[in-house]
């Protein structure tokens, strides 16, 4: 089955390779991975995507909640949610096929971001089956490149991942000096 996991964790170095060496050790693959900072620069949020028997993700996200630097892990396999992903591609675009790649790029909505002589590179956003079919129409035209950000994700309404209640997270709180402490069974501190 495919989880699309957000999680919240302290921006430090070393904090991706130790969520990656969890998935990794137990033969998920990663399939998509966009890390960016949020509105606090000492956040960042991971969103990836993966596939996967559903009892041993379980067992993943039990072990993302113990990791020291880990505040928040979200499964939006059950939530009402948005998914978007970015990519660019860079297709052959002659001076007869001009027209008919601008036509393919207009139905998905996408713009052209840079003009060749011999070729447009191309934006198109949407979910990756949008962006699959995309790709898919402008091949016979020659696609000569082709870069994704992979899937970002967010919980529709009002609801945030940073207040969300996941039943097996540990509580946390902040210290004086900003840093998380953990309470509980999986008291630490940071």
């Amino acid at each position: 089955m495919r989880h699309t996991l957000s999680v919240l964790v302290e921006n430090e170095f070393g904090v991706l390779s130790r969520i990656a060496g969890l998935f990794s050790g137990r033969g998920f693959n990663i399939e998509s991975l966009c890390v960016a900072p949020t509105t606090d620069a000492t956040v960042s949020r991971i969103t990836l995507v993966t596939s996967g028997d559903d009892r041993v993700l379980e067992q993943i996200t039990k072990q993302l909640h113990k990791l020291v630097n880990v505040i928040r892990v979200s499964d939006f396999r059950e939530v009402d949610h948005v998914e978007r992903e970015l990519v660019l591609v860079k297709v052959s675009a002659d001076a007869r096929s001009r027209a008919e790649v601008l036509n393919v790029i207009d139905i998905f909505r996408g713009k052209v971001v840079d003009a060749g002589r011999q070729s447009y590179v191309v934006e198109v956003t949407g979910s990756q089956e949008k962006i699959h079919a995309a790709i898919e129409l402008l091949e016979p035209f020659g696609v000569l490149e082709v870069v994704r950000t992979g899937v970002v994700a967010v919980v529709r309404g009002e609801k945030t991942l940073a207040d969300s209640q996941d039943s097996e997270a540990p509580e946390l709180a902040a210290t004086h000096e900003g840093r998380i402490e953990r309470e509980g069974k999986d008291a630490d501190y940071v």
